[in-house]
């Protein structure tokens, strides 16, 4: 029987933020945050750990925080470190370009007994490699990790902000890890491999990492989920872009929502294009939208396909 989605709960650690678009509002982010968001508006009950300056700002990400009806107790306010900014930039093929300020706020996260007790009942842990760039946080995440029950890596690569050492270290403590192509290929590099199929690297990455599941989302080309040695693969969702920031957040904010909730890998995979799909089509990472939406999405998808 399908788990009932209010009894699920995902912890989310690392940055968050405020993106400073030219000529545009400020609008928060950071992927842990909007991966929160979509975890939130597709059901998941979620724990947020991060930090905060004790400045508007970070008190302007808590309003947020709250509006969306996602706890903040598990964001630290930091009276030393200031909230997060980043100068964002788009490209000509619609591609966001970061950046990100060093010694803020999130580069502090301390480790707290509450926020453990959250990690150990939560469903799902999922992390980045960027909020793990200061030995602080770094050090916090890896006692998190401890904790956990299912360990979702969004490697989400920022430069100049990669550590090779870092990244194969996350990787030997992951169940679940989401690549794109450039960094799937990064990674295998690192470890002196080179496949003309991404499918003989995702294999080689299991086996030596010990990661039992991989998505590898690859845009316009849609996405496949590597379970053990079964392959699922789907197209992606044929969409009018607005733009693409956060794409991949919402993409693994789909994913995480149907496969805790017992959902078929395939079911699984193709909500996780459809939401993807979805946001990709409306102007910023977090729209508002509901999962009557996303259903509607998935019947324009199935038509497609």
């Amino acid at each position: 029987m399908q788990q009932s989605q209010p009894t699920l709960k995902a912890t989310c650690f690392g940055e968050i933020l405020w993106d400073l678009f030219p000529g545009k509002d400020k609008t928060a982010g950071g992927a842990p945050f909007n991966v929160g968001y979509h975890l939130q508006q597709m059901g998941i009950n979620v724990h947020m750990i991060s930090a905060v300056g004790q400045d508007d700002l970070g008190d302007a990400l808590l309003q947020k925080l709250n509006h969306w009806t996602i706890s903040a107790a598990g964001i630290q306010k930091n009276a030393n470190y200031a909230t997060s900014t980043v100068v964002a930039t788009i490209d000509e093929d619609n591609e966001a370009h970061y950046e990100i300020k060093e010694s803020v706020a999130w580069d502090y996260i301390q480790l707290r007994e509450t926020d453990l007790q959250q990690v150990q009942h939560s469903s799902t842990f999922v992390f980045g490699s960027l909020a793990a760039r200061h030995s602080v946080s770094r050090n916090t995440l890896f006692a998190l990790l401890e904790e956990s029950r299912y360990r979702v890596f969004d490697v989400n690569l920022r430069p100049p902000f990669i550590d090779q050492e870092l990244l194969i270290a996350l990787l030997k403590k992951s169940h679940l890890a989401k690549f794109n192509a450039p960094e799937l290929q990064l990674v295998l590099s690192y470890l002196g491999k080179n496949y003309n199929k991404p499918k003989d690297g995702v294999f080689f990455l299991q086996d030596y990492f010990d990661v039992p599941q991989v998505i590898l989302s690859q845009g316009a080309s849609g996405a496949t989920y590597y379970e053990g040695d079964t392959v699922y693969s789907l197209p992606a969702a044929k969409v009018t872009v607005q733009d693409t920031v956060g794409s991949g957040d919402s993409f693994l904010a789909g994913f995480l929502s149907a496969h805790l909730s017992g959902m078929h890998p395939e079911a699984t995979l193709e909500q996780a294009i459809c939401l993807s799909g979805f946001v990709t089509s409306q102007s910023g990472a977090t729209p508002n939208y509901t999962q009557h939406d996303i259903e509607q999405m998935k019947t324009k998808y199935r038509a497609q396909v």
